[in-house]
């Protein structure tokens, strides 16, 4: 074997070992990787019951309802479309009514997110570009320079 064969021999080898660990990197994180989307994004994209995603947007005005043993279900809306959530645990101090929510969980058969995970944001401005995207789209965002709601949640940012 010629040393230019022994060269690219060793190129070929190390080339396989780097491939084969970024592969198995990436199959680690297939598990952990969880997507974002907005309401309007579950429906359009048709994902199917048991995903496992993110799910944000803004609390929904009269929808949190409170159970027994800390069950709490509310409505989690971009302005377009609205999907139900339930939720069995402590909330963030911070979660209300017409306040940015990012919620973690699977989406049943019947339509509702079941959450394991709810993170609240006090302003909208903190909120991922998508969900923030999708409430510009929709009227629904608060300028943070002028302080001035969307249309419709101008009675409620307040």
């Amino acid at each position: 074997m010629t040393r230019r064969q022994r060269r690219l021999t060793l190129i070929g080898s190390a080339l396989g070992v780097l491939g084969l660990a970024v592969a198995l990197v990436l199959g680690a994180f297939k598990d952990s990787i969880v997507f974002f989307n907005s309401p309007s994004d579950v429906v359009e994209k048709h994902i199917a019951p048991g995903s496992r995603i993110r799910l944000g947007g803004l609390v929904k005005t009269g929808t949190v309802v409170r159970g027994d043993n800390l069950q709490v279900q509310f409505d989690v809306t971009d302005g377009k479309t609205t999907i139900g959530v339930a939720y069995q645990g402590l909330l963030p101090d911070l979660f209300r009514e017409g306040q940015g929510v990012v919620t973690e969980g699977i989406l049943d058969r019947s339509g509702t997110f079941k959450a394991d995970n709810v993170l609240a944001k006090h302003d909208e401005v903190y909120m991922p570009k998508e969900v923030a995207d999708a409430l510009k789209k929709q009227g629904h965002w608060k300028d943070a320079d002028t302080g001035k709601a969307g249309a419709d949640l101008q009675g409620r940012a307040q």
